[in-house]
Parts: C-alpha cells; sequence; structure tokens
C-alpha cells in the first residue's frame, strides 16, 4: 500500500494546541522505517476497505488519511515526517507562535520562550513575524488584549477595570492609556458611542482589525 500524505494536512494537525509531538532524537536521516502500530494498521485497513464503496470514498477517505497522518507524527517513524512537514518554513513556525499568542493571550509572554520552542532565533521571530501580522509578538498580543476587551465591555455592560484585569492586564490606568492610543478616545467614552451609532464595534472609525496568518 503507498499513500501520498499531503503537507497542508500534515502542518495543521502539527499546529493543534492539543496535539503533542514525541520526543524528536537527533537522527536526520533521508528516509526512515518504522514497526506498524495497531492503530495505524486498522486505519489503513479502513481505507483500503472503502474501494469497493465508491460513493463513500469523497466523505470518508479524508478523515481516515487524517488519522493516518496523526498515527504516523505520534509513532517511531514520526520525526521523519514532522522534519519534512516543517524543515525551513518559517512561516510555518511562526504561524504557531501566532496561534499559541492568540490561545494564550491573557498570560504574560516571553519572547525568548516562543523564540526557543520555534526553533528561531529571536530576531528571526521578530522579523517573519512582522511579515505575517505587521506588528511584534508583544504588540499583537495588546491588540488581541484590547479587541477583547472592547467587546466584553460592550457586549457584556462590564466595566473598563474588569475588562482590563479579564484579559490580563494588571493595571487599570495602563490599560484606559493603551486602549486611548488604540480606539482614539477612554473605554466607556468609546462604548457609548458605539451603543449610540448602531451597537456594532464593526462601524466604528477607530475600530482595528487584527492581520491573521
Amino acid at each position: 500500500m503507498r499513500l501520498k500524505l499531503e503537507m497542508p494536512a500534515v502542518r495543521e494537525i502539527l499546529g493543534r494546541e492539543d496535539f503533542t509531538s514525541p520526543s524528536a532524537s537527533s537522527d536526520t536521516l533521508a528516509m526512515s522505517t518504522a514497526e506498524v502500530t495497531a492503530e495505524l494498521l486498522s486505519a489503513c485497513a479502513r481505507l483500503l476497505d472503502l474501494l469497493p464503496a465508491q460513493e463513500d470514498i469523497p466523505f470518508l477517505s479524508p478523515m481516515i488519511q487524517r488519522e493516518i497522518i496523526y498515527r504516523i507524527l505520534r509513532g517511531a517513524g514520526g520525526q521523519r515526517l514532522r522534519a519534512i512537514a516543517t524543515a525551513g518554513d518559517q512561516s510555518y513556525r511562526t504561524a504557531k507562535v501566532i496561534a499559541w499568542i492568540k490561545a494564550n493571550y491573557t498570560k504574560t509572554i516571553r519572547v525568548e520562550d516562543r523564540a526557543q520552542v520555534a526553533g528561531m532565533s529571536i530576531s528571526t521571530l521578530h522579523h517573519h513575524f512582522r511579515i505575517l501580522t505587521s506588528m511584534s509578538p508583544l504588540q499583537y498580543q495588546k491588540q488581541l488584549r484590547l479587541q477583547v476587551a472592547r467587546q466584553r465591555i460592550l457586549v457584556e455592560g462590564i466595566d473598563a477595570a474588569t475588562a482590563a484585569f479579564s484579559v490580563g492586564y494588571v493595571s487599570a490606568s495602563q490599560f484606559n492609556r493603551e486602549y486611548s492610543r488604540a480606539f482614539g478616545q477612554p473605554p466607556m467614552r468609546d462604548v457609548r458611542n458605539l451603543r449610540s451609532s448602531d451597537g456594532s464595534p464593526m462601524n466604528s472609525a477607530h475600530h482595528k482589525l487584527l492581520p491573521v496568518s
């Protein structure tokens, strides 16, 4: 059985926050073999079982192939596939940092830690991060915090200080200063103006959208 693995699917699985890769060794062979696990063999057999049922293939085959990729990545031979999918791909590794910041924007972020996890120098991470977002990692985190806080004040009706602390700020005064710089006016005045128009932050002249990868 021969199966062509789609690299976008491999990268999508690798980029998930809930996917953990087994510990990698320093082996960088161009080709590798590994013992087939019962789980991988089961997925391959189910894929072959689709051959007599052509109408099922478009719906079920992508899901089974995704499982096969997952089983390979988690298995003894997964290191080589991970290397093929990510080697030299700075954009992929930077996108993974962006995804981490999106999921952890309330936490204190150490850029050097993110660079180390991504296998990049701090300057290289900054360079590629700006290419994808037009911001530095910390600026990106700040914009995420402000966007979410603005939405919570508008939709949930909470006060500015509560919104600030909920997105990770430790100083309400710092939040007010940065909010005013980002949206042109203090939080509560900004929200009152939004509500007096049509209640939607998307129509504000000061609304800023975060670039996404």
